[in-house]
């Protein structure tokens, strides 16, 4: 059981009605985790703006699939993890793929690298070095992909901390999640 009420699409206030109808037309559904953060019309114009404008950003939203589940998996964030996995599909990843990147690996070494970098700037809480920034720059990345990267991480981390914090219900298929190697 939710933490916070799940706001009613059909029974809020008009701009969070007009909110959350972009996102069920985006999704086909209103997902439980926009329905907790309605409570605040800040917080989900927030959200919402930060999904939009990093969905037309350089990364591709495979990767930014993959980023997100692998930090979904590191803060045991469930909904997140089923919710990415299942979107991460949608935009094109293998089974396979979306399995490694839970554990923040790839066989693709561009990918890996960002995976790397991601959860470098969870687990340093964003204290990384010149090391990790030339490692990833190095695996290809040009500056507007690792800043864009940095931006999915602090992203997945308000979409991950909402979902925990609330106890959230998972309205996607579950994925199991994995001990961090």
């Amino acid at each position: 059981m939710s933490r916070v009420p799940l706001i009613d699409p059909n029974h809020t206030t008009p701009d969070r009605q007009a909110l959350l109808a972009q996102i069920h037309g985006a999704f086909g559904a209103t997902p439980n985790m926009f329905r907790a953060v309605a409570n605040s019309a800040a917080a989900l114009r927030s959200m919402w703006g930060s999904f939009g404008a990093l969905g037309g950003g350089v990364i591709p939203a495979r990767l930014g699939e993959q980023i997100a589940v692998a930090i979904a998996n590191r803060n045991a964030c469930e909904y997140c993890l089923a919710a990415h996995t299942a979107l991460g599909r949608k935009a094109g990843a293998s089974a396979e793929e979306m399995s490694a990147a839970q554990g923040g690996a790839s066989t693709d070494p561009k990918t890996a690298a960002a995976l790397r970098f991601a959860l470098t700037v969870v687990e340093a809480r964003g204290q990384v070095g010149d090391a990790d920034v030339r490692a990833v720059r190095e695996a290809g990345f040009n500056d507007e992909e690792i800043v864009e990267i940095l931006a999915h991480v602090a992203l997945n981390l308000f979409t991950n901390y909402v979902n925990v914090a609330f106890a959230v219900p998972v309205d996607f298929p579950a994925v199991k999640l994995r001990a961090a190697a």
